[in-house]
């Protein structure tokens, strides 16, 4: 691994353009091609046939596929093949890697040594230590179901995630993915939801294939999460509070060019980003995180990645894995990786598109239409499946993506709106009101769409274009749920689909079987009961520009919720028919759901306040500071001309400029003493949803008075007096 100054220079004064000489920092190229060592850090199947003896790697081939425990043996010779080959790869420690509710990962490291008794020690590793461990728990948030003082919390080991080395220039770490839960079982994290409802789609979507007599043994969900990012200077970030700390600049006014022009998008990527990005994904490779794709972005200084698609578990656990390792190697290159939803005001913000589709072990993706006409049947079930589910459980699926950053970017024409719509595409649409009318599709041969270049060849026409604005579209094979939040976990949201998508195929079941058990032929049994879900859920269909207001006001018309804040999105979560699903298909309990319901609340209350307290703290101590230092240097130069030159014309034009400034650090003290009232008004609330509600409607509402007055400064006070670096330093200078 390269060594972790390279690419690093010193801070330099902010005031100076830092970035001047600044080299590419060094990659540290493997000699080998990607595939020679990609996963080399992943104790996969493929390590694992390789060390462990054939009926040990059988039972965890089965403890993987089909959810089988092992036996304390074959843990135990898992263990001492995953220490032996940890050691050779240069790890020192293991520890369960859990991702708890702060939407992050987490990790207690515990050396392999034991003491020998002779004053010696041996590096020992058992199935126990690899199949549980017991971190302190106390201080997760738990919403409720534990207090600070029951600490208990239990980490097991999730062989369906493999385990995987972690190089620092350090040293060393074995991780082991893991589910966490409390002393009384109950989820603490994200990681349990998730695999229960991966387990509650493959129960359902194996019922529903039985009546199609498709041999498969087992469903999953997949997923390809594509993460959006933007990168800025390392001395720039570290000299902005707000971005150290809030993730996004509190403060900042327009520069004269922002995304105007369209010029950054798929343009070509510059020398130190590409020396960053070819870093980071040689770390991904070796972590076994398929990255297919990498551009430019919409906005200035932004960037996109993108996977291939895995089974779900593994994907989420691998984009946790991508958000560290840019964090981390960003470091290395003189950079700071942003995640947050939207670093910076009036450009575009930033997603992560989770393509989310369903397969089986037999490699039939069950979003895809068939050759034959049972095939297409089939298809259609799970497509209108997911449609009606969507549409009776479009609040819990918004509140699956709901956050303080979310909540600049949805409906700010570059992200879908926070309404919960569905995409299919003419095609599709043609079909299913085929459907509902009655009358039998037609079958149309597929289109061939020429280029108009004979040298190149013809290309495949997909049946419908894509549909960007819309926050759940089909876009051949897969949903793309484009709602979700660059920073966040994809595991909620993932958990979400495969649960309302699970419930929704169980009631599938039982209503094509009662029309069986009234003596319907099995076509016409299956068709009936699509008739009717089109007509009932066709409402959350929408083929036309989300962005737009015609949408908003026509959405209103349909009943369709339009819930653009967090705290009155989270309601979604603890619905009767929520918490009913969740319960029915044993994913999570009321409590749990609760629980999660009240983290989410005390977690957007606290993002507030920490931005409002970093608002006042650079309005204080630095813009106001700047503007009464170039005020006095206004006074003094007016007095100075009025005394030389009483009657000269530019005097009043002076003049004006100093009243400016004044006006505006007087609007900026007024805006400071507002922002604190509504700061104390909001602390006085004990209940979760009320302090939420302040935080939203009152506290975060007093920022833009702030803002006003501290992006007017910024634009008349001189560069050199300036305390902060500007959007035109920050998007434009790497």
């Amino acid at each position: 691994m390269p060594n972790h100054a390279l690419g690093r220079t010193p801070e330099p004064d902010v005031k100076t353009p830092h970035t001047n000489g600044r080299q590419p920092g060094a990659a540290g190229s493997p000699a080998d091609k990607i595939s020679d060592y990609f996963a080399c850090n992943v104790f996969n199947l493929r390590t694992m046939k390789t060390l462990l003896p054939k009926e040990t790697y059988r039972q965890v081939e089965e403890a993987m596929q089909e959810g089988k425990c092992l036996s304390p043996e074959a843990a135990n010779s898992v263990a001492s093949a995953m220490k032996t080959w940890a050691i050779s790869k240069g790890a020192t420690h293991y520890t369960h890697w859990f991702q708890p509710m702060t939407g992050l990962t987490a990790e207690k490291h515990d050396s392999f040594i034991d003491p020998t008794g002779d004053g010696g020690v041996l590096e020992s590793f058992t199935g126990k230590q690899l199949g549980q461990a017991e971190p302190d728990a106390s201080s997760f948030p738990s919403g409720g179901l534990r207090t600070t003082f029951e600490a208990r919390g239990y980490t097991a080991w999730d062989p369906t995630s493999p385990a995987f080395i972690m190089e620092m220039p350090g040293g060393a770490t074995l991780c082991i993915p893991t589910v966490f839960v409390s002393y009384t079982g109950q989820s603490l994290d994200k990681k349990t939801p998730l695999l229960r409802s991966i387990e509650a789609l493959n129960r359902a979507a194996l019922d529903i294939l039985a009546l199609f007599k498709l041999d498969a043994r087992k469903v999953f969900s997949t997923l390809g999460a594509e993460q959006e990012y933007f990168l800025v200077d390392r001395a720039y970030h570290d000299n902005r509070p707000d971005l150290l700390m809030a993730g996004r600049t509190l403060l900042g006014a327009a520069p004269p060019k922002g995304q105007q022009l369209e010029d950054h998008y798929f343009g070509s990527i510059k020398e130190r980003v590409f020396s960053f990005m070819t870093d980071a994904e040689r770390e991904l490779y070796k972590l076994g995180v398929p990255i297919k794709t990498r551009h430019n972005e919409v906005a200035p200084n932004q960037f996109e990645c993108a996977p291939v698609y895995e089974e779900a578990n593994v994907a989420v656990d691998h984009n946790q894995l991508v958000m560290d390792i840019f964090e981390r190697v960003a470091v290395r290159h003189g950079l700071a990786a942003l995640l947050h939803e939207k670093p910076f005001a009036g450009i575009n913000g930033s997603g992560k598109h989770a393509n989310w589709s369903m397969g089986t072990d037999t490699g039939v993706n069950l979003l895809t239409p068939g050759e034959t006409p049972g095939e297409n049947l089939r298809f259609l079930v799970f497509l209108v499946s997911v449609v009606k589910a969507v549409h009776d459980h479009s609040r819990l699926l918004r509140a699956s993506v709901a956050s303080s950053g979310n909540d600049h970017r949805l409906g700010a024409n570059e992200a879908p709106p926070a309404i919960m719509s569905v995409f299919l595409g003419d095609y599709l649409n043609k079909v299913l009101l085929d459907i509902e009318r009655g009358t039998p599709p037609k079958e149309t041969d597929k289109e061939w769409l020429s280029v108009g270049i004979d040298k190149i060849p013809p290309v495949l026409r997909d049946n419908t274009d894509r549909n960007r604005t819309s926050p759940f579209a089909f876009t051949g094979s897969k949903f793309e749920f484009r709602a979700v939040g660059s920073s966040a976990s994809p595991a909620f949201p993932v958990t979400a689909i495969n649960a309302i998508v699970a419930g929704q195929l169980r009631q599938t079941k039982k209503d094509i079987d009662e029309r069986l058990k009234a003596k319907k032929p099995f076509k016409d049994a299956v068709l009936e009961v699509l008739r009717r879900y089109i007509k009932d859920c066709k409402k959350v269909c929408y083929e036309g520009n989300n962005y737009s207001g015609d949408w908003e006001k026509e959405a209103a018309k349909r009943g369709l919720p339009n819930l653009k804040t967090t705290p009155e999105a989270l309601e979604g979560l603890i619905l009767k028919e929520s918490v009913a699903l969740f319960e029915g298909l044993r994913i999570m309990s009321r409590e749990e759901a609760h629980s999660r319901y009240h983290i989410e609340l005390e977690r957007y209350a606290k993002d507030i306040d920490i931005e409002a307290k970093l608002i006042i703290e650079l309005v204080e101590t630095r813009v106001i500071p700047a503007a009464a230092s170039y005020q006095k240097d206004l006074a003094e130069s007016i007095k100075a001309l009025r005394d030389v030159l009483p009657k000269h014309p530019s005097l009043r034009s002076q003049e004006g400029l100093l009243d400016e400034v004044a006006g505006h650090i007087g609007s900026a003290r007024e805006g400071l003493g507002r922002l604190r009232k509504a700061m104390a008004e909001a602390e006085k609330e004990s209940d979760a949803l009320k302090k939420a509600l302040a935080y939203c409607h009152v506290v975060r509402l007093r920022f833009s008075m702030l803002r006003r007055a501290a992006d007017a400064l910024e634009g008349l006070i001189p560069e050199s007096l300036w305390p902060l670096p500007k959007y035109h330093d920050m998007l434009f200078l790497i």
